[in-house]
């Protein structure tokens, strides 16, 4: 029953951010429930700031716009075919360290047919999408943030500070040739350089859309990536970059 409400609410947010808001009458025949029900469901996201109650429905939240539903939304196509691409690089018995953006979360639908893994994550959505025999998923503890459905702060650092020996997989807010890659805020931003920083290698997984469009906060440098993978061949530019730098390059 749980699991049902909170599918239910992940396509009502989704469908908010979608048309930018959501009205109860429509709701309660699209999901076969109660106005009631879908007006709980509402307070519900409401009261985790995913969303701003109205007369008869719901809008989006303006400075949710970085929650992972709302990241979610974007490029959906380029996320899924890097996603599957990415998890092409991991084999059986594999550690890793998986990002909590939506990019490296589409991972874990390809991941689910491997055997043997460790996972390092610090996204509850991670986590929960690998509850599947055969692979052991540590989660590290910290401050919960809802709108992301991840851990951060100074107890996820320190988590993540004794571990050695994974194959990261990262994403990225942004990325440009002078700056490294970029994330929006400085949490994930200083624990992404931490995972960069113990792994035995750290592969970026960013769709075109990402290109020659830094952040505000940085993350590391060119030089702490091995891989680069993305949904098509990177501009000519780019292409000479990866190639002065020995990153190999991963597309269709």
């Amino acid at each position: 029953m749980m699991k049902t409400i909170e599918k239910r609410r992940e396509d009502i947010l989704a469908e908010a951010y979608i048309n930018g808001h959501v009205a109860v009458s429509e709701l309660s025949g699209e999901f076969q429930v109660s106005e009631a029900t879908i007006r709980r469901d509402l307070h519900g996201l409401a009261s985790q700031g995913l969303l701003e109650l109205t007369h008869g429905g719901a809008k989006v939240v303006r400075n949710s716009d970085y929650s992972f539903i709302s990241k979610s939304m974007r490029n959906v196509e380029a996320k899924k075919i890097i996603g599957q691409l990415a998890s092409e690089l991991v084999s059986d018995g594999d550690q890793l360290f998986l990002d909590s953006g939506t990019t490296c979360f589409q991972m874990t639908a390809y991941l689910r047919a491997k055997r043997g893994l460790s996972v390092i994550a610090n996204s509850i959505r991670t986590a929960q999408e690998l509850q599947i025999p055969g692979v052991k998923v540590l989660i590290i503890g910290g401050q919960y943030r809802p709108e992301r459905m991840d851990n951060i702060g100074p107890m996820a650092f320190n988590n993540l500070e004794n571990l050695r020996g994974y194959k990261a997989f990262l994403g990225t807010d942004g990325i440009s040739m002078e700056f490294g890659l970029t994330s929006v805020d400085i949490e994930s931003a200083h624990i992404l350089c931490l995972a960069a920083g113990h792994a035995r290698e750290s592969i970026l997984l960013a769709d075109s859309s990402k290109f020659d469009q830094p952040a505000l906060h940085k993350i590391t440098d060119f030089n702490a990536i091995s891989t680069v993978v993305t949904e098509k061949i990177p501009p000519e530019r780019w292409m000479d970059f990866f190639d002065g730098h020995q990153i190999k390059v991963i597309c269709p």
